[in-house]
């Protein structure tokens, strides 16, 4: 049986207009992390499946669903109406955060894009973050995400793996506060993630991008020995954070 499409994604079962939507495995362990009556703000919202299916389930108060395209944000205005709670979602054409007020959300998903776009957004927004959940996905950099927060008065609070088409994801539970410097291992595998399931198969694509990345440095004409002293560095605490996984989980050799 073929696999859905991005767009077959959060289709109903039914074509009733009210029919219970379905979202896919990564939007659904960021669902799962949203408060219960929170006022959320889906930053980048693309189709808008997020926040149509917090309002259907009855787990947000409201909702703001924000795009810097006005493409996506007329997708998610379709999903809106499809599933019946168009008058409970805003629509915000705007880049990142600038279209909404700190006063509108306390909780605030970006999701579904670089760690250097989320960076860009957060840096950019001029809100004061005390009493704001972030719920953070991001598909490329997560390790330069979670060192700019650490850095920028953010406290990952916890972190979670999720596997989707293949996959592994991390969604971060970030709020405001102070927070202790990262090991390399951290930043490059998260936080409080040695007891999660998917933890050793998310390590260890890490290990292998730094050994690509070693790799490719020896063959540089200019070799930066300092710079591929650090990426073997990482890759060897990696290797030993994954140990460390097998050994709790009891799949060591």
């Amino acid at each position: 049986m073929p696999k859905p499409t991005n767009d077959e994604w959060g289709k109903a079962h039914t074509d009733d207009v009210c029919a219970l939507l379905r979202l896919t495995p990564r939007l659904q362990c960021i669902a799962d992390r949203v408060p219960e009556g929170a006022r959320i703000a889906d930053v980048g919202t693309d189709h808008g499946y997020l926040p149509a299916y917090l309002l259907q389930s009855g787990r947000v108060a409201c909702a703001i669903a924000s795009d810097i395209n006005a493409a996506p944000l007329a997708r998610a205005k379709r999903t809106a109406a499809k599933y019946g709670v168009a008058e409970r979602m805003d629509f915000r054409l705007c880049a990142g955060l600038d279209g909404i007020l700190r006063a509108e959300a306390d909780t605030v998903v970006i999701a579904g894009m670089g760690g250097e776009t989320i960076v860009s957004i957060l840096d950019a927004a001029a809100w004061d973050w005390r009493g704001v959940t972030l719920l953070l996905q991001p598909m490329t950099k997560a390790e330069l995400l979670r060192r700019w927060l650490t850095g920028h008065g953010f406290r990952i609070a916890a972190e979670r793996l999720v596997r989707d088409r293949g996959t592994v994801y991390a969604v971060l539970t970030v709020t405001a506060g102070a927070s202790a410097p990262l090991t390399n291992a951290e930043a490059w595998c998260g936080v409080g993630l040695l007891h999660d399931p998917l933890y050793r198969e998310y390590a260890l694509a890490r290990v292998k991008k730094l050994e690509r990345a070693a790799a490719g440095l020896r063959q540089a004409k200019d070799l930066d020995s300092a710079q591929l002293a650090a990426l073997e560095a990482d890759a060897a605490a990696l290797k030993e954070c994954v140990k460390e996984w097998e050994d709790a989980n009891g799949t060591g050799h």
